[in-house]
Order: structure tokens, then sequence, then C-alpha cells
């Protein structure tokens, strides 16, 4: 136990009559701790260290609500498709924007320029190819498809489209002139790029099928992914393809086209709100620096999708790499968010999520750093650009820029702990590192919903000192805290860990059930010391026909019973705060008023008793469980619970027998059968130890504690004949008579 909870426990008045004795710890210490938190301006390494980011600035806002696809220019000039009115956006080195084409199709999913900086364009649905030259957007393909997600340039200046509703690749050589390509006989060709070799490489939808197309009509499929869409290709130098793949949630794409014009509109695009995390270039060693190089135009993003219901805990993306042998291995996956883009960064990738938009960084060695997320938004869309990393979003549609320069401030907010109770909170204390100039201050707030509203608790005052500092928040079952930032010179405090001592209410103990059954135990064999002595009778018959006796004991013998009857009650219970349990077990028979303590200090869920400590007649068993082992005398608590009646039956029926009387040749037995205790079950008969036959009452049904039965028996032999009776209980008794019949 560290010494911050140690502080915790000695707090004066800490412990109180309903809180438990055993105090606990909400720490959080790694990156999957950290990961499910908020971040705004902060950074989360590697490592699993928090601290502050660099800047993201917005280059662009569109006004529209997402921008689908970029595209640079040579000469700096950024383009930007938007849905869902079908615009296209010029963006000059400044950040200035202005709208450059406005399509008759309400999507515009894929942006491609040629080697002259010709701006090609592919709108949905309809689906139509637009070329703009010199300010003036003309119609360069019409495939007659209803989509065209991806648009692509191989070495030798030749336009390639990816289709569906009918999955098929186009090769387009000038206006009007294309023809299909290839036919996947998918859906969706959603996206499309060209391998070190120059070959074609296509992604599909619903199969996640990855091809790889050498010719008119004739392809290699290189991956069926276990996933339903490819979203992003991405070929490298040493012939390594690099793939995203999406669809883990199952839902069913559906184009926003279809909807999204109706349900947007200027009036209620109000601007959403964004909050960012990165990883500080120099510290995550991610390199953002500007590059001369030209940019590569970013491949199409599939439209939006509406869901249906997710099935949770299942894979939902996955990024591959498929070696230049065709093997393949998986670099990464995600069973809480779906894979957008990803983009070579060194000897890294960056990757881009959906709602809650989150960009990562995945490195050589697996190690995942998370550079960005924008609150309320998706990143869509990557592309790496001389004037740094750009993020295109959703919700609103904006581009984005990650700064070269860490922020001076930002915050990180810690997901909600479940106390599992109402829970006194004890100190907070954390473990950072500082710098000169640097601030890190932490605020906490609590409340009994499961999720932050106005019933929590406003944000404390600021709590300061690592070594801890007592929580100022109201008791409550849930907790949250915030630690703020603040950087000077390019410099940041980092954070290792951080943890809150708390003391729990102590919860009752639950009892499940209570079963009372009665059982037959079998009695202990004899043994030779015990076992009594046998009477031995011996007779000798000669061949005079006289016959000797000589006895050595009673000849006539009683036989032993090997079983007797006894009750056992068990029951299930259970402690939520994992406390030992002890119980008290009780006993009340029908019509009496207080309860009879049968066992206490009992440890097990179980107690055996003989059945003839009890009287016939009807008992109810009560079982006390209390956590008191575990907890001082005035914390403890107890649950209780009855079992249902139990009827306890001792003594067998008693069975009367009439004398017998002649009816013609039948022989009539009147039988009566009567319990003190328990109703009848059956009854039956046997004549001169023969099989037994099951008698049948008068009223048809036995069931009540009384029984008549009227026994005929059709003509017999001459002679004497024993007839035996016996009637069963329902505890299993059985009453027996019997009579000679002349």
């Amino acid at each position: 136990m560290n010494k911050q909870i140690l502080s915790a426990l000695l707090l004066p008045g800490l412990v109180c009559v309903v809180f438990a004795a055993r105090p606990a710890a909400w720490e959080l210490n790694s990156y999957k701790d950290f990961a499910p938190g908020r971040f705004s301006g902060v950074s989360l390494d590697s490592e699993g260290r928090l601290l502050l980011a660099p800047q993201l600035e917005t280059l662009f806002a569109s006004e529209q609500p997402i921008v689908w696809s970029l595209a640079q220019a040579r000469d700096g000039t950024l383009y930007a498709a938007t849905g869902h009115r079908g615009r296209v956006f010029r963006i000059d080195p400044s950040g200035k924007g202005s709208v450059l084409w406005t399509a008759d199709e309400p999507e515009v999913f894929a942006l491609a320029l040629d080697s002259d900086d010709r701006l090609y364009i592919a709108t949905s649905p309809k689906g139509k190819i637009y070329r703009l030259e010199n300010g003036k957007a003309t119609e360069y393909f019409a495939p007659q498809c209803t989509y065209i997600w991806a648009l692509a340039f191989d070495s030798k200046g030749v336009l390639y489209a990816g289709t569906g509703e009918d999955g098929k690749i186009f090769r387009i050589e000038g206006p009007g002139k294309g023809e299909v390509y290839y036919d996947t006989g998918q859906s969706h060709v959603t996206a499309l790029a060209f391998d070190r070799e120059g070959r074609l490489l296509a992604g599909s939808e619903p199969n996640g099928i990855l091809y790889r197309v050498t010719a008119r009509d004739k392809a290699f499929v290189l991956h069926d992914a276990n996933l339903p869409e490819i979203r992003a290709i991405v070929p490298a130098a040493d012939g390594s393809i690099y793939v995203a793949a999406m669809g883990g949630s199952l839902r069913q794409r559906v184009p926003a086209a279809a909807t999204g014009v109706a349900q947007f509109s200027t009036g209620a695009a109000a601007a959403a709100s964004t909050t960012v995390t990165v990883e500080a270039a120099t510290q995550a060693g991610l390199d953002l620096k500007p590059k001369p190089e030209a940019a590569k135009p970013a491949a199409a993003v599939p439209a939006a999708a509406v869901p249906t219901p997710e099935i949770t805990g299942v894979e939902k993306s996955a990024l591959y790499r498929i070696h230049a042998d065709n093997t393949v291995e998986t670099l990464w996956s995600s069973k809480e968010e779906n894979i957008y883009d990803v983009l070579p960064a060194g000897d890294s990738f960056v990757i881009t999520t959906d709602e809650p938009g989150r960009i990562y960084r995945l490195a050589k060695d697996r190690k995942l750093t998370l550079l960005a997320q924008l609150e309320e938004a998706e990143s869509t869309r990557l592309l790496e650009t001389p004037r740094g990393l750009l993020i295109a979003t959703g919700n609103l549609g904006k581009v984005m820029r990650v700064g070269g320069r860490l922020g001076e401030t930002g915050s990180y907010e810690a997901p909600v702990h479940d106390a599992g109770a109402v829970a006194r909170w004890g100190r907070m204390s954390w473990r950072a590192e500082g710098c000169e100039g640097c601030a890190l201050q932490f605020r906490t707030r609590a409340g009994n919903s499961a999720r932050p509203d106005k019933t929590w608790s406003e944000w404390s005052e600021p709590l300061s000192g690592p070594e801890g500092a007592t929580v100022l928040s109201p008791n409550a079952r849930f907790i949250q805290w915030k630690a703020e930032f603040s950087g000077k010179g390019g410099r940041s405090p980092v954070l290792d860990s951080a943890s809150v001592a708390y003391l729990p209410q102590n919860t009752p103990p639950v009892v499940n059930s209570v079963t009372v059954i009665n059982q037959v135990a079998a009695k202990p064999a004899a043994t030779a010391a015990t076992q009594p002595a046998t009477g031995v009778y011996s007779v000798t018959v000669t061949d005079t026909g006289e016959s000797s006796s000589m006895s050595a004991g009673t000849p006539a013998q009683k036989l032993p019973r090997i079983s007797s009857e006894e009750v056992r009650i068990s029951w299930q219970a259970e402690d939520y705060d994992g406390d030992r349990l002890t119980y008290v077990l009780y006993f009340r028979g029908e019509g009496e008023r207080e309860w009879k303590l049968l066992k206490d200090r009992l440890l097990e869920n179980s107690w055996v008793v003989e059945s003839n400590l009890f009287a016939d007649g009807k008992y109810f068993f009560r079982v006390v469980a209390s956590d008191r082992a575990d907890n001082a005398p005035a914390a403890a608590r107890e649950a209780e619970m009855t079992s249902s009646g139990v009827i306890i039956d001792q003594t067998p029926p008693v069975v009367s027998l009439s004398a017998p009387r002649r009816d013609g040749a039948v022989i009539v037995v009147n039988i009566e059968a009567a319990d003190t205790a328990s109703a009848l079950t059956r009854a039956e008969y046997s004549l001169d130890a023969g099989p037994w036959t099951m008698l049948t009452p008068e009223d048809g049904i036995p069931d009540s504690r009384r029984e008549r039965f009227s026994l005929r028996l059709p003509a017999v032999s001459p002679g004497e004949h024993l007839l035996v009776v016996r009637a069963w209980d329902s505890a299993d008794n059985a009453g027996l008579a019997k009579m000679l019949l002349p």
C-alpha cells in the first residue's frame, strides 16, 4: 500500500458507520488507463504519459457538413471536396478559401490531379467525372454508375475510377473515352492506388477484398479481410502494401446523399467546438516538418453511414501489412473505432478514425501514440503537405493543420470512476515531471449518475501538492478528475500517474436462495466390535424322520434399518464488496411466534440436522448473512431470507382393512389410509408376496390426508392367502397392514 493511501487512512473521522473498513484506490498509470479519457490540447504518448500537445489550428472552415477528400497542386493550392451540397473549395497557401465549383450532385467523394495539375472531380449519386480547367468544369466521363468512390492516375496519365453500386473499375484515356477495366463482382470499389511496379490496387465492399489488377479482366486477390470495407491503400517502396479496413460494427453503409440534403441546412449548421490532442513532435518522435516534395492526392472516403445496431466486442477496424511475398500481418486493430485513413510518416504511420475523431501514430514497434482528438467530429482524411500535416474533418467540414509549436495550455479529463457504492473520498496524489515556469493542477467532481450531468457537483477548487491533497468533492458513487497543464517556452509538464483513495460504503450482503430438503442418510456400517451377537439355530433331520435342535441364541431376529432421515438446509449468498460472510440459522414451526436458534457462526453454505429433532408439522427456516468478519461491528451489515414452508413428516400413514366379504366369486376388502401430517400419494397391494398392484381411491385422486379404497379380488384358489396393503404419504413414509383371506 503506497504512502498516499496510508495518508488517506489516517484522516480524522474517516471511518463512518455506513462505510467499509477497507479502503480502495483508483489509479491511472498506463496508456490503457488514460486512453478512454477526454483530451484537449494534451497528448498521450506510447509510454502512457500525458503532456501538452502541439497546437492544432483550423486552416479552413467550409461551413459544410463534411470534407470528403483533399488534393494539393504543386503550387501549394489546396482543394477540398465536401458534402452534402457537392462543393469544391480552393484554398490558397495562406488558408483563404472560396467556392471553386458546385456540382449538380450532392456529394463529391473523390478528387485527383493529373501531371498538369488539372483537377478531376467525382460526383455522386448519378456518378460523373468532371475536369476543371481555367476555372471551368466540363463533363469528362460518365460511367453510368450510381457512385464514384475513388480516382487515381497511373504513370502514363490514364485515369481510373472505382464505382458502386456495381463494383466496377473504369479505365479512362480521355474525355468520354472510358471502358470497364475490371468488374469485381462486389457492390463497391472504395479505394484505388498503384504499387511500386505500377500495378493497380483496388479495395472493395462488402467483402473487404484487396485486388491487384494487372490487365483488363485480369486480377489477383491479395487479401480477403475479415472486415467488410477496404478504406485506404498505401503502397511502400519496399513492395509492401498497407491496407486500412473497417466495418467490424457490422453497419449497413448507406450513402449520405439519400438523406443528407434534407437533414442539413445553413440555419442548422451551428459551428462545432473542436478540442484536440497531439503529441509534441520533439517528444513523440514524429516528423511533422514541412517537406518540399509535392503531396500525393488523397484517396476517397466512402459515404457516411446510417448506423444499425452494433455487435459489441468484435473487431471494428484494422491496419494490415501485405508483404512483397503476399504474406499478411495485422499491425493494429480496434473494437471501438473505425479507421478512415492511413498516412506514412517516416518509419511510422498516422491513423485517422471516426467519432470521436482521433489521430494516432503507430510506430514501427507497434507502440501507439494519441496525436489528436477532435471532439464531436470525424477525422476523415489525412494529407501530408509542405505546410504540414493536414486533417479533413466532418461535423462541420474543416481542414485542420498540426502546428510545429507546443500549445501553452491544455486539459485532460479522466474517465468516470465507479466506486460501486457511495464512497468517502480520501486524498488524490500524482507522479509528474515538472519544468521551470510550468504548472500542473487537478480538480475533481462527483455525482450519483453514471455520466456527468447537472446533478453532479461543480469542479472543485484546484488541488496542489503531488504528495496528496484531500478531495473536496462530496461523497458519491462516481468521481472524475481533471488535470490542467500549463507550459512555457515549448516545454510541458508530464503526468505519469494519478490516484484517488476512497472508502466505499459497506453494502449489505445478499441472500439469493434458501433450499430445504428431506433426505435419507445411510447409517455407518457396524464394525465387528459393535456388531450384535447373531443367534445360531440349526436343525438336523435323520433318515428316521426325527429331528433334533440346538439353539445358541434367539431364533427370531429384527431386521436392522440401514438409513435414517435428515433435513438439509442450504443457501446461496454473496457480498459485492468481497467481504467474508458468516451465517446464523433459525427455525420456527407453523403457528409459532418466535424464531429458535438452530446454529450460529456458520462459515459454510449448508447445515444438516436429524429429522427426529422435529415433530411432524410445517416449519420455516431463516438464514441471516453478515459481513462482520471483515468490518467493524458498527459498520457490519446483514441480510436474511426465509424459506418456504417445509413439511416434516416422519410418521407413516395408518392403514385399516375391513373384514373381507364375498360378492359372488369376488372377495371385497374396504381400505382406509390416513396420515396426520401430509397428503397421501399412492396405495398398492400385494397378494401372497406377489408384485405390487396400484389402488385407485374412491374419489379418483390420492391428494388428501385421508383416502378410501375398495379392493375387489377375483376368485382365488382355495386355501389361505396373505393380503398386504401399503400407503405412502408426501414424505415417502409407508404404512402397511395385512390380513389373511380364508
